[in-house]
């Protein structure tokens, strides 16, 4: 709702004399909250009742966290305008610690991220990882009853909601790389309007063309390999001028193994670098590693988390 919000005040900004109005919707992915997603039906869940919606006429465009929204769309839609990136970076949230360092052995970890959950097993073995699901007062709410010592979520969701003082620690991407699209809004729209609004064009001046091109390439890796959230996997791109320096990791659930890679090119041909550091994951066995995952996911059973 905050994102739908802010769009909104953007559009007003734009289009002083448009009337704009917000259809509150609840999707599959905030109803389903004991079981991660990746046993779930994966990103989807957080878009597939806002497409019906516009495919039915009652919603002329949605407003998506880009990173829940899955590598290819239905057939009809499109991705107008990708906003200008919050910060991109995982956050470290405690009442009692303050960094990962910080834990003791057997300290309770919750995400709900299974690329959090591998890349924080393979630096701290000695913690344990839950899964956490819910909104963020639910996520924060279980810290405050002592069900984790600490919990894992994204920054630019703390900070657009007014709660960066609950961010005890930042993880570099150094050490935590986010995942495709982390940090970024992207507005989506029915491709082909039969009243012959072009709703691109009109949206066309929100899109940050550095943000762009840098959740183009991080897509395009994720696209390789599956684009499921089954898949422990990152990919971050930061542009500098014309050059875009982009990385990338797969890796099983429990870190122990792990493929990365990073590579840099022009800027202006995201999809061609995406491809690019895929191979090089490729290189790597990443292959391998995915077919451990998969073969992971089959022992854990339908009603497990991973």
């Amino acid at each position: 709702m905050w994102q739908a919000e802010y769009v909104r005040a953007k559009l007003s900004v734009l289009y002083p004399h448009c009337s704009i109005e917000i259809l509150g919707m609840t999707t599959r992915g905030d109803q389903i909250l004991d079981r991660a997603l990746s046993k779930v039906g994966g990103k989807g869940l957080f878009v597939k009742e806002l497409e019906v919606a516009m495919a039915e006429g009652r919603a002329d465009l949605a407003v998506h966290s880009l990173k829940d929204v899955p590598m290819d769309l239905p057939d009809g839609f499109a991705l107008a305008a990708v906003l200008e990136r919050e910060d991109p970076r995982d956050a470290f949230v405690s009442n009692d610690y303050a960094s990962l360092d910080d834990l003791p052995a057997g300290a309770v970890v919750g995400t709900s991220s299974l690329r959090r959950q591998s890349l924080i097993a393979a630096r701290y073995p000695q913690l344990v990882i839950k899964p956490l699901r819910g909104n963020l007062d639910t996520r924060l709410g279980k810290l405050d009853r002592g069900d984790y010592a600490a919990i894992i979520l994204a920054a630019a969701g703390l900070k657009r909601l007014g709660l960066p003082q609950r961010i005890r620690a930042l993880l570099a991407p150094e050490r935590s790389l986010p995942a495709p699209g982390q940090g970024a809004m992207a507005i989506e729209i029915v491709a082909r309007r039969a009243d012959g609004i072009d709703l691109a064009a009109i949206l066309a001046p929100l899109n940050h063309q550095d943000t762009a091109r840098a959740v183009a390439a991080e897509r395009t890796v994720s696209k390789v390999f599956g684009g499921s959230c089954q898949v422990p996997l990152a990919a971050f791109a930061t542009v500098d001028g014309a050059t875009m320096l982009l990385r990338a990791m797969v890796a099983t659930p429990d870190g122990s193994r792990m493929a990365s890679a990073e590579l840099r090119g022009p800027a202006d041909a995201p999809e061609l670098l995406g491809r690019r550091v895929a191979a090089l994951l490729q290189e790597q066995d990443a292959h391998a590693i995915l077919a451990a995952c998969a073969a992971s996911a089959d022992e854990a059973g339908p009603g497990a988390d991973a």
